[in-house]
């Protein structure tokens, strides 16, 4: 995992940028410009546009339009574009026509509009791209072009007449163009074809319009349609945005005016792409000390490879798993990702009659409706969503046939359909949700950008309006402190003249949230963060710069591994961990957080195949020789038996150090929660190629939870990277709380992952990171979760009183479900079972009130014996609605987990 913080001091260069840029326009010729004068040196342009090698042909058209629409503008070139910043600082890009973005390209148009930025474009966008990149711009635009059509179409007003800026004169008429596909519930269509089911022109979202048709060329539209749409949908993306500033913050100035913009040289593979310092701009501090000159290992003879980049990790584990429905792709369908796509239908399904079961119980019982103030629900709903429910399980029946017909496309257009109509089905306008973790990690970027304490407190308002409990909050990063520390040699230069840490602690126990401090612990540097506050690229942060002897090495002797971006500590080095514990220990003592998260607790990552190896350290090397006699950097995978010795030996530094650091710190505060951040690779490989055994560590009792980061695009990645780890047995007493990136997903995709972990046995999730909370989510969530109160109910703070609420609210739903006759149970079996719940919601209750020995013993009893009766009573459901039944399962299990994370930290500690 890692921060998303960027660029900063962006105000005190404003006023520079734009001297130079009027500079530089006065003496211009005139003719370089080849635009209207209303693009004066003294306007600044609100609009970017994209040159690329697809558009060239077409630009003439495209710059005569612009110049007609009277949009003060500039260009950039796509081959240049590596990042977000390089997409420019205006609010508001135009692709016009481009087919092919590469990956790269994709992410940074990402990144760049979750910090604002505003998307409009045109023709059949990234359709020549791979599908991931599809995929990703399918996100960022609502949809995605479907087909072309034959003929020239008339363009027309959509029926919904929910878009009021679409609706102006000059916008429609004779187009030649495509059928756009909304893929989004919070997409629309803004202007449909005039034809059969008048498939959408035009589609667009709060961040985004997306024209179905090439812009700016002649024999698709006319100028006038063009320019007409162009200024249409600025204005109102300008307008929508109208209390920020027309530039999304962090952005790059350079964007030049000039409509013949040549394509630069492109940077080679390999070469430093860290920007250089702006003439004249302010360095946070003036010096650093030399680059390292300790003594790296002497290499031998490797293989000549290509390593992946280390930030692309968790991108890379994605892809194992992916299911990519490509729309309208006539590609066959293997008989295993036929019954892959069956399945998830089938669980989608499952989710939704899932999460509106919970949400019609609750609503059905007049005390809780009266504590979360639901917001009414037309009363046609639950027709619409048996309807709904219904033609989905239709289509789930016949994929298979229209498979064999070899209908692919077909099958593919109805899964995704079927699919968006049950995310709309979700009760997102009702509070539901049980006692659970909700986590959010607040990274660095948006802490610095808060600026001061008043600042934060607007964040955390935020957060705990969005029904968070559990903040992550980053204090450790690169090796600098976000607080003032008498400790680490230096605070963050971002954050100094203030105590974030401090801050955020008061802030967040005035909310009755809790707050864990989030510690990089073995990742010493980052060369990015390195960019953001100007310091040399090679700068391995302040702690290996004061203590070079502490480094840790590939077998090549870099720092640095190929294609990553951080040097690490030597796990090994006693006097660098005695320095993570003291410095552990000031954070737990000086701050009343209320727990501390260990990331980067691990190596690098390796491939020892590929000849890619790390953790030749000066400490390790010497200590390894001592216990075994040969210097580990003459070691070979294929000297089987010592190289497992050397795995075993670095795999130990990492596990002894959490164990000594759980021990001590609790010492100091023995109701410290201790959590770590960790990769959800299987296990043995996740040994081969980090070191990272976190099995180990739950099972000795070391860490409170597991906080996988099972991030993923769409649920049934997202179920496929989870499932495993929910269902292991080698996790002891320790919690499980996977990991959802927040980052390009949909708002309902979001919601969609959280209802997986709601229905799995798993007591909360993680949500990475703060900065991409949109309003958006944050309205959904707070419908469904709820303002933080006062007495909030927290899994890993009261396991037993959350175990007694979450099986009340299981009773909610049985009870619900047979007075409306959606479970049929004989007479005998429905008064033993009635019976049976109540002996069981007795036992839970009296764990809760009084926690003892004795009452857990109990409870346990009664809870095992209720679970396998269980099975029984449900054997004719199980049959009609399996989903539901494993949810039911899934969600005892959970209290049985509970009951024993509540054995080791209520009644053993």
């Amino acid at each position: 995992m890692r921060s998303q913080e960027k660029r900063t001091r962006k105000n005190d260069l404003s006023k520079k940028r734009k001297l130079v840029i009027a500079f530089t326009f006065y003496f211009l010729p005139f003719s370089f410009f080849n635009i209207k004068r209303a693009i004066a040196a003294t306007q600044s342009p609100i609009l970017t546009i994209v040159q690329s090698q697809e558009n060239t042909n077409q630009w003439t058209g495209i710059t005569n339009r612009l110049q007609q629409a009277g949009v003060n503008y500039c260009v950039i070139s796509l081959t240049n574009v590596r990042s977000a910043a390089d997409w420019g600082d205006r609010q508001v890009l135009f692709l016009p026509n481009v087919d092919t973005l590469t990956p790269a390209q994709a992410i940074a148009l990402e990144e760049w509009m979750s910090k604002g930025g505003r998307l409009i474009a045109s023709g059949p966008v990234g359709t020549l791209s791979a599908p991931g990149v599809r995929q990703l711009l399918q996100t960022l635009l609502g949809g995605y072009w479907g087909f072309s059509l034959n003929d020239a179409q008339q363009l027309q007003p959509a029926k919904n007449n929910l878009q009021n800026w679409a609706n102006q004169n000059g916008l429609f008429g004779k187009v030649r163009g495509g059928v756009v596909v909304a893929d989004n519930v919070n997409s629309e269509a803004a202007a449909v074809w005039n034809s059969k089911d008048n498939p959408a022109a035009v589609v667009a979202t709060e961040r985004s319009t997306f024209f179905g048709w090439r812009w700016g060329v002649d024999t698709a539209s006319s100028p006038e349609l063009d320019t007409a749409w162009l200024k249409a949908a600025v204005n109102r993306h300008v307008k929508e945005s109208a209390n920020t500033s027309n530039k999304v913050e962090g952005g790059s100035p350079n964007c030049s005016t000039s409509v013949a913009l040549a394509s630069p040289t492109p940077v080679r593979t390999g070469e430093s792409q860290i920007k250089p310092q702006r003439a004249g701009e302010p360095r946070p501090y003036t010096s650093f000390p030399a680059p390292l000159t300790a003594t790296a290992p002497q290499s031998r003879p490797i293989p000549n490879v290509n390593p992946p980049k280390s930030e692309e990790a968790i991108d890379q584990l994605e892809q194992a798993v992916r299911l990519d429905v490509v729309p309208n792709s006539n590609a066959p369908i293997s008989n295993s990702d036929a019954i892959a796509l069956q399945q998830e239908l089938q669980n989608l399904i499952g989710r939704v009659d899932s999460a509106n079961l919970t949400a019609n119980a609750i609503s059905n019982n007049p005390q809780i409706v009266k504590q979360a103030q639901p917001t009414q629900v037309a009363s046609t709903r639950p027709g619409v969503l048996i309807s709904t429910t219904n033609q989905a399980r239709e289509i789930a029946k016949n994929l298979p046939q229209l498979i064999a017909q070899q209908k692919y496309a077909e099958a593919r257009q109805q899964w995704i359909q079927a699919k968006a109509n049950l995310w709309q089905q979700f009760p997102i306008d009702r509070q539901f949700a049980q006692p659970e973790i909700r986590a959010v990690w607040l990274d660095r970027g948006t802490i610095v950008r808060a600026r001061n304490e008043q600042g934060l407190a607007e964040i955390f308002d935020r957060l705990s309006k969005a029904g968070i409990n559990t903040i992550f909050f980053e204090t450790v990063n690169a090796s600098y402190t976000i607080y003032p520390s008498q400790v680490a040699p230096q605070q963050n230069p971002l954050t100094r003249g203030w105590d974030p840490l401090a801050a955020a602690v008061k802030l967040a126990h005035e909310r009755h949230m809790e707050l864990h401090a989030w510690v990089w612990t073995f990742a010493a540097g980052n060369q990015r963060h390195n960019e953001v506050i100007n310091a040399p690229a090679n700068y391995p942060g302040p702690v290996l710069a004061a203590h070079p002897d502490w480094a840790n090495y590939d077998n090549r002797g870099n720092m640095i591994p190929a294609g990553q971006t951080k040097p690490f500590f030597d796990q090994a080095n006693p006097e660098l961990r005695q320095y993570l514990l003291k410095l552990y220990e000031e954070i737990v003592t000086r701050y009343d957080v209320d727990g501390l998260q260990l990331d980067y607790i691990r190596y690098p990552f390796q491939d020892p195949a590929a000849g890619r190896i790390y953790g030749y350290g000066k400490a390790a090397r010497a200590q390894f020789q001592q216990l075994n006699g040969v210097d580990p950097i003459s070691i070979s995978p294929s000297q089987r038996d010592l190289w497992q010795k050397w795995t075993e030996f670095r795999t130990q530094q990492v596990d002894s150090f959490v164990a000594q650091a759980s021990q001590q710190l609790r010492q100091k505060r023995p109701n410290l929660i201790v959590s770590v951040a960790v990769f959800p690779l299987p296990e043995l490989e996740r040994i081969q190629k980090i070191q990272q055994h976190w099995e180990v560590w739950a099972r000795q009792g070391d860490i409170d939870l597991i906080v996988p980061m099972t991030y993923a695009l769409d649920t049934p990645r997202f179920q496929r990277l989870a499932q495993p780890w929910i269902a292991s047995t080698k996790l002891g007493a320790t919690l499980l709380v996977p990991g959802i990136r927040l980052l390009s997903l949909p708002v309902i995709g979001a919601f969609d992952q959280i209802q997986v972990i709601r229905d799995l046995p798993v007591s909360g999730y993680a949500l990475f990171a703060a900065e991409n909370l949109t309003n958006e989510l944050q309205k959904v969530f707070g419908n469904t979760q709820g303002n933080i109160r006062q007495g909030e109910i927290i899994p890993h703070r009261q396991p037993f009183k959350t175990a007694a609420v979450r099986y009340t609210a299981l009773q909610r739903e049985w009870k619900f479900v047979l007075q409306n006759d959606q479970l049929r149970l004989p007479q005998t079996t429905l008064s033993t079972f009635n019976s049976q719940t109540e002996v069981l919601q007795n036992a839970l209750d009296q764990l809760s009130a009084a926690p003892s020995a004795s009452k857990l013993i109990a409870a346990r009893a009664t809870l095992t014996r209720f679970q396998s009766q269980f099975r029984i009573w449900m054997r004719q459901e199980n049959i009609d609605n399996p989903y539901q039944v494993r949810a039911w399962e899934n969600r005892l299990a959970t209290i049985e987990r509970l009951l024993r994370y509540g054995e080791r930290v209520q009644l053993r500690r």
